[in-house]
C-alpha cells in the first residue's frame, strides 16, 4: 500500500469529500485535493502541474482551487486558477494556509484539510457566489498520484 493510500482512512476521505461539497454549495468555485507521496519539485510548481493534469484549468469561470500535499516531504500548496488570481488580493490564500498549518503541526491532517477547504469556500463565495444553474464541473473525490 502506498503512503498516500495510508495517509487518510476511507472514512476520513469521505469527510473531506463532504467538506468539498459543503464548500462548493455557496460558490461556483471548484475545490479539489490531491495527495501524493513526494515530489522533486517545489510544492507550488508541482501543484500547478497537477492542476493542469486534472484539467482544473478548464472550468468556465477559471475558478478552480487545488490543495496539494506531498506527504513524505511534508509539503503542501494551494493554487487557484487565473479567474481567481485576477480578482483577489495577493495574500488571498494566506489565512487558508495558516489554519491548515496549525492543524498539520498537531498531526490533525484530516481536520487541516477540512478547515482549509471550508475556508477556501467561504473566501471564494465573495468573488464567485453560487448562482442558480451552477453545476459541479470537477470531481469532489481526492486524487492521488
Amino acid at each position: 500500500m502506498s503512503k498516500e493510500e495510508e495517509f487518510l482512512t476511507q472514512e476520513e476521505e469521505q469527510e473531506i469529500v463532504e467538506a468539498i461539497r459543503v464548500a462548493e454549495k455557496n460558490t461556483s468555485g471548484e475545490v479539489r485535493v490531491h495527495i501524493e507521496n513526494s515530489t522533486s519539485l517545489d510544492a507550488y510548481d508541482r501543484a500547478l502541474e497537477v492542476f493542469h493534469e486534472l484539467k482544473m484549468d478548464e472550468t468556465q469561470l477559471k475558478n478552480g482551487v487545488l490543495i496539494y500535499l506531498a506527504i513524505k516531504d511534508k509539503k503542501f500548496a494551494i493554487c487557484g486558477d487565473q479567474g481567481i488570481n485576477n480578482v483577489v488580493e495577493s495574500d488571498f490564500w494566506d489565512c487558508t494556509r495558516d489554519i491548515m498549518v496549525q492543524q498539520f503541526k498537531e498531526g490533525h491532517f484530516k481536520q487541516g484539510l477540512i478547515n482549509g477547504i471550508l475556508r477556501a469556500g467561504e473566501r471564494l463565495q465573495r468573488y464567485f457566489p453560487w448562482e442558480h444553474g451552477d453545476t459541479n464541473e470537477l470531481s469532489n473525490e481526492i486524487s492521488k498520484g
